[in-house]
């Protein structure tokens, strides 16, 4: 199938997506170059060379004209950030396999100074991978600004994310972001994409096998950023977590009440959490977040096997139990 083209504008360019505001700065190749480094970059050269590292470059980078260095870093002092998804070990297994065969290292990471280390958020398969193969050195696109660090992760696109990884991706940056910089929640909706993540997260932190697919549609209709400083936005976060877990409980008591009636389906869960929301039935905007769930979760802990047939639950199709 052909892709899609995007409308272009009268200089044949591609038209904006909605909500992008960006400039770019319209600098040509040789301007990218940066003869002298400024003093942020200097600063941070210095650091690297005092650190067993290389300044292999300066630059800037085309769309904002941010000045940056690449450099070679010691690879056991490069970490990765706390608040990134889990490593894959068939994914660092995969990148082995591959750098094995090409002998080569040809994806830098992005990297941050931090104490006398470095972080990178975006780079922690190839890292690993670099490690167990023993290398000495580590290639990275370095970035002065600490705070990029978080925006970094939405151009991540080394492995696709399930909700369950970027739930708990998100919800390690609330917290570390919560002791650091400490943002409005309301500022950080590009880093976090959906609010209903932070409240999946918190859940899934203490629910490993949440069933986060069947309740994330809701969230979406009734979750929000916060207005607030995520230090005091967290406990809002682990009270609505809290929140959607008690409507879990509900519902696989609903689950455990259907099989022991003989019904058989991958999709109970999701059964039971479409039969009592009654979002699909509300014409105008949704209750508010305590209001739905208070009343799902009456509804899910009410529900009556008696009255369900064999035929409703077949139609009823969805996500399993557990991701």
């Amino acid at each position: 199938m052909a892709q899609k083209k995007r409308p272009v504008t009268k200089s044949g360019r591609p038209r904006k997506r909605k909500g992008v505001k960006l400039e770019p700065t319209g600098l040509a190749p040789p301007e990218l170059a940066l003869p002298e480094r400024p003093p942020e970059l200097d600063a941070l050269a210095r650091q690297v060379e005092a650190d067993g590292g290389s300044v292999l470059a300066a630059y800037r980078e085309p769309l904002g004209g941010h000045a940056l260095l690449f450099a070679a870093l010691p690879v056991e002092k490069v970490e990765r950030t706390p608040f990134q998804r889990d490593v894959s070990d068939a994914h660092v297994r995969k990148l082995t396999l591959a750098m094995d065969k090409t002998k080569r290292y040809l994806d830098p990471i992005v990297a941050v100074r931090e104490g006398g280390g470095y972080m990178t958020p975006n780079g922690g398969h190839r890292l690993t991978a670099l490690k167990e193969l023993g290398a000495k050195s580590v290639l990275a696109l370095l970035v002065p600004e600490r705070e990029v660090a978080y925006q970094i992760l939405a151009l991540n696109i080394e492995k696709a994310h399930n909700l369950r990884e970027k739930a708990l991706e998100v919800v390690r940056m609330y917290r570390d972001l919560a002791g650091t910089l400490d943002p409005r929640e309301s500022e950080m909706a590009l880093e976090f994409e959906e609010p209903g993540l932070a409240t999946l997260g918190f859940a899934y932190e203490q629910r490993g096998r949440l069933s986060g697919s069947a309740y994330a549609p809701i969230l979406r209709k009734v979750d929000g950023f916060l207005d607030q400083k995520l230090s005091k936005a967290l406990e809002e976060r682990e009270r609505r977590a809290k929140v959607v877990l008690d409507f879990d409980d509900a519902v696989s008591e609903a689950v455990a009440r259907l099989k022991e009636k003989g019904f058989d389906s991958p999709y109970l869960k999701a059964f039971v959490v479409a039969r009592v929301n009654p979002l699909r039935f509300m014409k105008g905007g949704a209750p508010p977040f305590d209001e739905l769930f208070a009343t799902m979760t009456k509804r899910a802990r009410g529900m009556d096997p008696g009255r369900i047939r064999s035929e409703d639950v077949a139609r009823s199709g969805g996500q399993p139990e557990a991701e």
